[in-house]
């Protein structure tokens, strides 16, 4: 089963995609910031991780998973400043 990390700090919008990801199979676990997304990033084959969190910034804990991690990592964040998404891409993001 595939291992997913949601890394969000909206209460609504985590819950939302764990349990939607759930029904489809696959195994989650739910990050709340950057430091508790950091911990949980290992063995995991998706990231799924928010710009805006408490802690760290969703652009540090990316930049620090890519130091250890090739594993697949999508932003989700509200944001649509071409800079932000430009800067996610630099940092290693895949989507």
């Amino acid at each position: 089963m595939e291992k997913i990390l949601v890394v969000e700090d909206d209460p609504a919008i985590g819950r939302g995609l764990v349990e939607a990801l759930k029904r489809e199979g696959y195994h989650l676990s739910w990050a709340k910031d950057g430091p508790q997304g950091l911990e949980l990033a290992s063995d995991v084959h998706l990231i799924l991780l928010d710009l805006m969190l408490p802690g760290l910034s969703g652009l540090e804990v990316c930049k620090a998973i890519r130091k250890t991690s090739e594993v697949p990592i999508i932003m989700v964040t509200a944001k649509s400043d071409e800079t932000d998404i430009v800067v996610g891409f630099e940092l290693g993001a895949d989507d």
